[in-house]
């Protein structure tokens, strides 16, 4: 089933709305995310899909046709919510088989469908057990199972793995997709979980209070995130940040006063921006080195003191204090690090500038003038004048 929003808003009386002008498509067999914080709109965007909230005003099209006003029972959807919301008077089986008994469908094939669906999440063998003698993951594969059953065009996932611990949600991540894949249902899944969404998504959506920051690939938000928000939202550890201004065709740094000569290239990429516009100077852990020695220091290196480290196994996430900003970059185990030693770090090529004022993505010129929706599955940005922070 290919799914369509078409300037989709939800406006609650006087306030500001909930969803604010969100387009985006979804092709047949595609899992996308909608990611975001908490009040960004996600689920409001998935109830509106579902039918159970009706949008304020835009388009909802399931295969080309306009669903605003179909029922939710009418649009072939399945839907799992956080909490399993099992019956917990009725064993699995009549829980599977319940939608399908509201269906009107016959009992030999009630059966046969269960134990089909059932069998799909592993399930089998606790046919005749009540909710309350499974485990969350249990009572998850059962609520996804009563889901599947149905046959659906489309699946929504509700944050359907928060409930869970760290173990149950990394192997019922894994269900999910080979359940999906193996099936090829359309699929969008709501969640503020970042991981959730980069291991699992054919396309990631990001929103902020109401409105579509970018959509994409997880290798193209995670790549060349569009402004300021999609780059400190996706990442672990978090995105480094220290405020500039440009200055005489250099980056100054605000609390350390130190000028960063750009290369060639990276300038005439800013070559758009005014004297002493004020930027942010972006750039994940694993785009940095340490550099220990002073006699291999370069003029664009970042010069500070060690502030901790920390143990990873494999290496270590060195915290690194440059003026009054902390910065955090990988080290290996072999190297030498004191607290309060004087280091640099050093960027790789693929570092980020972004506007302050707008949260634009200054190194990715297509940022700006892209708002459309790609059914390729090209990345696509929202419009800049959305963001502001």
């Amino acid at each position: 089933m290919r799914i369509e929003l078409r300037h989709v808003s939800k406006r609650y009386d006087a306030e500001a709305p909930s969803v604010n002008d969100l387009s985006l498509s979804v092709r047949d067999g595609e899992l996308i995310t909608i990611l975001g914080p908490s009040g960004c709109g996600k689920s409001t965007t998935l109830l509106m899909i579902a039918g159970i909230l009706p949008p304020s005003q835009g388009d909802i099209l399931f295969d080309g046709h306009r669903v605003n006003g179909v029922l939710p029972k009418d649009r072939r959807i399945g839907m799992v919510f956080q909490n399993s919301a099992l019956y917990p008077n009725m064993n699995v089986r009549k829980n599977i088989e319940y939608p399908l008994k509201n269906m009107g469908v016959p009992r030999k094939e009630r059966a046969q469908r269960a134990e089909e669906a059932a069998r799909m999440v592993q399930m089998s063998d606790y046919m005749r057990r009540k909710p309350g003698q499974l485990s969350g993951g249990q009572r998850q594969r059962i609520a996804i199972a009563r889901a599947v059953v149905k046959r659906p065009g489309l699946l929504l996932l509700d944050e359907p793995l928060s409930s869970l611990d760290a173990n149950l949600r990394g192997s019922m991540r894994e269900e999910i997709r080979r359940l999906q894949k193996e099936l090829g249902i359309t699929t969008i899944m709501v969640t503020h979980d970042q991981e959730e969404a980069l291991s699992m998504s054919d396309k990631i959506a990001v929103m902020n209070a109401g409105e579509l920051q970018q959509i994409g690939t997880p290798l193209q938000l995670y790549g060349a995130p569009a402004n300021w928000f999609v780059a400190s939202f996706l990442g672990m550890p978090a995105m480094n940040e220290l405020a500039c201004a440009w200055r005489a065709g250099s980056l100054q740094l605000t609390a350390a006063g130190q000028a960063i000569p750009l290369p060639g290239a990276a300038a005439q990429e800013l070559g758009a921006i005014r004297e002493g516009q004020a930027m942010r100077l972006a750039f994940r852990p694993h785009q940095a080195s340490l550099v220990t020695d002073p006699v291999h220091r370069l003029e664009t290196d970042l010069r500070g003191r060690v502030a901790a480290v920390e143990f990873t196994g494999r290496e270590r996430l060195v915290h690194v204090r440059i003026g009054d900003a902390t910065v955090k970059a990988y080290a290996g185990m072999a190297e030498s690090l004191d607290e309060h030693q004087e280091v640099a770090v050093r960027l790789a090529a693929d570092y980020y500038v972004f506007d302050r004022e707008s949260g634009a993505n200054l190194r990715l010129p297509a940022a700006s003038g892209r708002t459309e929706i790609s059914e390729t599955g090209d990345m696509t940005f929202a419009k800049q004048a959305a963001y502001s922070r």
